[in-house]
């Protein structure tokens, strides 16, 4: 009988841990109401940076073969300066990309209608190289990382060139019941500087943060609550009393055996 109200004493720290509050948790744009009016959609426009890389195809009204667009645009397949097995002109680390015919061009920090307008000219000035010609530019290497409290990590890779902090929480399973809605972070980086923002899932404002839209290579990370921390201790102590009241229960079986 004293054996089990050891028992029973040494039970109670473990029932105790292990009934850990229960936090509340903000819901997706928990503080949004409904409106009469439509706000415009504004999407920023990317600026190229290092190991982009991008596609470049060059159109042209000529006809004549020695001014034929042909001349300006990678082959179908294998491999020149510059450009890479994708058909494509990776931004190298001097932000500078290498055009197997109209030379380097400095690309980091451009937008793509910027870099095509920089190519065009150098098509037509001081001689023209091509009639009246039209420059197409596309990233080929959009990704952003997410990590933290998702149902799973890695890299998204969207088949556009738009991507938002809803939908990449979305292609990575959604935020945990661990993770912090309202406290996101995304590192982002900009000509050469790193830079931190954080951003609330649960706010009504949520669409007006500049890091509503992402852009390519953009980090995102879900925050661990302090309940996931406070769970945690209390299962390492779960454990450790588990261990002690299986030692315990050992002994006294020992004791009982060859008493």
């Amino acid at each position: 009988m004293k054996f089990i109200r050891i028992l029973l004493l040494l039970g109670v720290p473990v029932y105790l841990v292990s009934c850990a509050t229960r936090h509340y948790q903000p819901s997706y744009l928990e503080n949004v109401i409904d409106s009469s009016h439509k706000q415009e959609v504004r999407i920023p426009e990317l600026r190229i940076q290092k190991q982009d890389l991008l596609s470049i195809q060059v159109y042209s009204l000529s006809t004549k073969p020695d001014m034929s667009d042909a001349l300006y645009n990678p082959p179908a397949t294998g491999s020149t300066s510059g450009q890479s097995g994708t058909n494509g002109f990776l931004v190298d680390a001097n932000g500078n990309i290498e055009h197997f015919r109209l030379g380097t061009f400095h690309a980091e920090g451009l937008t793509k209608q910027e870099l095509a307008a920089l190519i065009k000219k150098k098509l037509t000035e001081p001689v023209e190289l091509l009639k009246d010609p039209s420059v197409i530019i596309r990233f080929l290497n959009y990704k952003v990382t997410v990590i933290g409290q998702v149902g799973h990590e890695g890299l998204v890779n969207p088949p556009g060139e738009r991507l938002t902090i809803l939908e990449a929480v979305a292609l990575s399973g959604g935020i945990t019941d661990y993770g912090q809605k309202n406290n996101v972070k995304i590192i982002r980086e900009i000509e050469g500087k790193r830079e931190i923002g954080i951003i609330d899932l649960s706010s009504k404002d949520l669409f007006e943060s500049p890091y509503y839209n992402l852009m390519q290579n953009d980090v995102v990370l879900v925050e661990p609550t302090k309940r996931k921390s406070k769970e945690a201790d209390v299962n390492f102590a779960q454990q450790r009393v588990a261990f002690v009241l299986t030692l315990i229960t050992t002994a006294a079986l020992f004791y009982t055996i060859f008493k």
